[in-house]
């Protein structure tokens, strides 16, 4: 009967069936009782909102978004049963059912954690592709275990969907007077909009994050409060979307602005039952009707708005954010410029004068402080010496950004640490950017060998606190195999600016990098000289939103070797200018709007003749197979929220020789492979395949065997994906193979045990995957990652493989990485 209730997805009953199954032969199975009232005490609490899954799924066309809870269930179910059974001179067989039960409850333990995240949460991987496909969403949570400390400065966990706030990052010093005079303004009756107005960095942002921490707060609002960053180009379709998303409303086509604000205003509604706090963070001027359209008539809805503007028509409500005292400015300095353990050796006066210096800015208290952590007496010197001179940072942004270009003199230029630094402004604001686009630019521009380098440059930067470096899931293994897909870059607007100020000093035809932004048809006024000058620079960055016309004119740039093209469209026109960019090494085009652009003049990529990565994202991707796509030095490609249905079927051409010096394909989030192209696997001399999060891959072309070459192939979260082809075996090379959370790969290929080089082996979050029997003539095999089902299996086969070490993966998650998209 009750598998004939879980049959139909009627996972809330299947779960309810459970419990009391387990409750039941608590009573009986003296010898598994402490075990199963365990799990009896845990299940309990989530028997009322496991209904919740059951009636997202409702919603969708597809029934088979559970089935992976709906087993969990049907085996714990079994297996309780069987413990009934055993009798008490059937002692022998506790271990092997004790095992076993320890095993349903780290499964049951990831089963409850999908259910509270998705009561508080829902779907965390929304704001990564097509928000619709709920389904993946759920299944991705079930994924996401436990919370993480990130790199560097980054090791604040929260779970917290598209819209939550984010926990304030470090320590919070020197806020205390601040956060009760603004708590105050927030909780009194008659206020409807507050601003919180304050020069960049002099932590606002914080300031709000840390109110919302409070126990008060967070009593009267509940799950009812909303963070919204808006920065300097907002747009109000992608704040409804988020908005919506995180309640898990759908969201229909709204036919003008006006529609969609009433859409939400009515959702709004539902909710209020619970008072609302809409937190819009970074509000810049020109756009404080974004407040005004917020605005529903809701009884003891607030809108808490933070800017470093101040808005005359917002001024009975406006809380002016003043810079800390020289007591809390001194905590927070020292706190930043001296090891926690360590005796500072800096003579008392120069640590107060450039303290002082600094005004009671905290960015600039913590960048300068974090500058000088370690640093010898005379650099501190030099520091009070400069400052000592009266440079304000206060008046203006201008001075702040002057002030802060003297924390960069502490960069090494030697290691290329600075010029790696000022690479920064070419993303655009409040973006997240993806670790391996920077690596891409690094290696190729400043000729550094191996991808690792390249990251120490950007953990260098992370630990000045020049940059915020996020790890969306950690996983040391990954790490030390130089795979960096999850590592993910923020960086406060004024460092990002100080980038791009310090960028521009010299003439625009010999500068080193060239950082645009357009908007319609507003170019700067050297781009349409008559007499224009050929540029000098090596990277050049351009940035355009839906307003843009794609009139590009001409520029010459012969130059560059490093083209960096972000946009936000639909549809997209690569500038013909870049035809001429005889030098050009990597290409990233970055889509930052909701769905894969169309891209015209995609022919353009042919002509570049020395390009060796190029790095797309959210953009429709044409066959690779074309006669005219010759790209004879390319190395890498790298292909992120793509449609890229077309690029690997077999065409005019074979990719190998059209690319025949590829060594990396990357795919990632690409939501329509469903099945890979046998085109692929005429690229015999690759060595990198990644294929991660594409949910939909449903298997791998028997001609993967072909791609004799290949040393590392990665199909991680691949939920879809139902076993590896027995061709496998024919990768001779293969050093890592990693199948972490291929959740429907039930049995190994027998043919995995011609894989003769394999050295490594991830089968995280694989717990039904069963190993063949030939799998123990792996004699190179030295790691195995994977969970403690699946590592039970393993123990049995050491005594085969003398040097093999099984690791049970405790992967930590952190989700405060979720902020920066929104």
């Amino acid at each position: 009967m009750a598998a004939g209730l879980i049959g139909g997805a009627a996972l809330g009953a299947g779960f309810g069936e459970l419990l009391r199954v387990i409750v039941e032969a608590s009573k009986t199975a003296a010898m598994f009782r402490d075990n199963l009232e365990e799990l009896a005490s845990m299940l309990s609490p989530i028997e009322p909102v496991i209904k919740e899954i059951q009636s997202f799924n409702k919603a969708f066309d597809k029934e088979y978004e559970t089935e992976q809870l709906v087993e969990i269930v049907n085996r714990g179910k079994k297996l309780v049963t069987k413990c009934c059974k055993i009798r008490r001179w059937d002692i022998i067989k506790k271990p092997y059912y004790s095992h076993k039960l320890l095993g349903l409850k780290k499964s049951l333990e990831r089963f409850c954690q999908i259910v509270m995240q998705t009561h508080q949460a829902r779907d965390i991987k929304e704001v990564l592709f097509e928000t619709k496909e709920i389904s993946v969403g759920i299944r991705k949570l079930s994924l996401k275990e436990g919370s993480s400390n990130g790199n560097g400065i980054c090791n604040q966990v929260a779970v917290m969907g598209p819209c939550r706030v984010p926990e304030p990052r470090g320590k919070v010093l020197g806020f205390d007077e601040p956060l009760k005079e603004l708590k105050v303004k927030l909780l009194k009756d008659g206020v409807s909009v507050i601003i919180v107005s304050a020069p960049g960095g002099s932590g606002k942002t914080t300031l709000v994050k840390q109110l919302c921490q409070d126990e008060e707060v967070k009593g009267k609002y509940e799950d009812n409060i909303f963070y919204v960053s808006v920065s300097k180009t907002p747009n109000m379709e992608l704040i409804l979307q988020k908005l919506l998303q995180a309640k898990d409303y759908a969201v229909p086509e709204f036919q003008n602005e006006e529609d969609g604000l009433n859409y939400l205003e009515q959702k709004f509604r539902q909710l209020a039952i619970i008072p609302i706090l809409l937190i819009l963070d970074d509000v810049w001027p020109g756009y404080e009707f974004l407040v005004h359209n917020l605005k529903f008539e809701l009884p003891d809805y607030k809108i808490l708005v933070t800017s470093r503007f101040a808005f005359p028509r917002f001024d009975d409500c406006t809380y002016c954010l003043n810079p800390l005292n020289d007591d809390n400015a001194m905590t927070l300095f020292r706190h930043n410029a001296f090891l926690q353990n360590g005796k500072p050796c800096i003579p008392e006066d120069i640590v107060n004068k450039v303290m002082k210096s600094c005004k009671g800015l905290p960015l600039a208290l913590e960048v300068v402080g974090r500058s000088l952590c370690g640093q010898p007496v005379a650099m501190w010197l030099k520091q009070a010496k400069q400052h000592s001179k009266g440079l304000s940072i206060l008046h203006s942004n201008t001075d702040l950004l002057a002030y802060l270009q003297s924390t960069l003199d502490t960069l090494d230029d030697e290691a290329g640490i600075k010029d790696c630094y000022l690479d920064l402004g070419s993303f655009p604001e409040d973006h997240q950017t993806p670790a391996t686009a920077l690596i891409d630019m690094w290696v190729e521009q400043y000729k550094l060998d191996e991808d690792c380098d390249a990251f120490i440059k950007l953990h260098e930067l992370s630990i000045r606190n020049l940059v915020n470096l996020v790890v969306m899931r950690k996983d040391d293994a990954s790490e030390a195999d130089s795979f960096y897909n999850d590592h993910f870059v923020m960086q406060h607007d004024l460092l990002r600016e100080l980038a791009i100020y310090q960028s521009s000093f010299d003439p625009i035809e010999k500068r080193r990098r060239i950082i645009v932004e357009l908007s319609r048809n507003n170019f700067p006024n050297w781009w349409s000289e008559e007499k224009q000058q050929p540029l000098g620079a090596h990277l050049l960055s351009i940035s355009t939103d839906e307003t843009f016309s794609y009139n590009w004119g001409y520029i010459q740039a012969p130059e560059v070797e490093v083209l960096v093209l972000n946009f936000r469209a639909k549809n997209y026109v690569l500038p013909v200018f870049m035809e001429k960019m005889d030098k050009l090494k990597v290409l990233i085009a970055m889509n930052d709007s909701i769905y894969p652009a169309e891209v015209s003049n995609f022919q353009l990529l042919y002509s570049l003749s020395n390009l060796k990565r190029f790095r797309l994202e959210k953009v429709s991707v044409p066959s690779f197979s074309t006669s005219s796509f010759q790209l004879k030095n390319l190395r890498k490609i790298s292909l992120v929220m793509c449609n890229i249905s077309q690029a690997f079927e077999k065409g005019t051409n074979k990719m190998s020789d059209n690319f025949p010096n590829l060594l990396e394909i990357d795919i990632d989030y690409c939501d329509d492979l469903m099945e890979l192209g046998e085109g692929l696997c005429d690229v015999v001399q690759l060595m990198k395949l990644s294929i991660t999060n594409c949910h939909k891959l449903r298997a791998l072309p028997e001609g993967i065997g072909k791609l004799v070459n290949l040393e590392v192939l990665r199909l991680t979260s691949c939920t879809d994906l139902m076993s590896l082809p027995e061709t496998i075996g024919s990768l001779s090379q293969l050093t890592i193979l990693d199948i972490s959370d291929c959740l429907s790969i039930k049995n190994l290929p027998t043919g995995i045990s011609e894989l003769h080089n394999l050295a490594k082996l991830c089968m995280r979050g694989c717990s039904s995957c069963n190993l063949p029997s030939t799998i123990t003539k792996l004699q190179h095999l030295k790691d195995v990652i994977c969970d403690e089902e699946t590592a039970y299996q393993w123990e049995f086969l050491k005594s085969y493989l003398t040097n093999l070490k099984v690791t049970v993966h405790e992967q930590d998650v952190n989700l405060n990485w979720l902020q920066i998209f929104v």
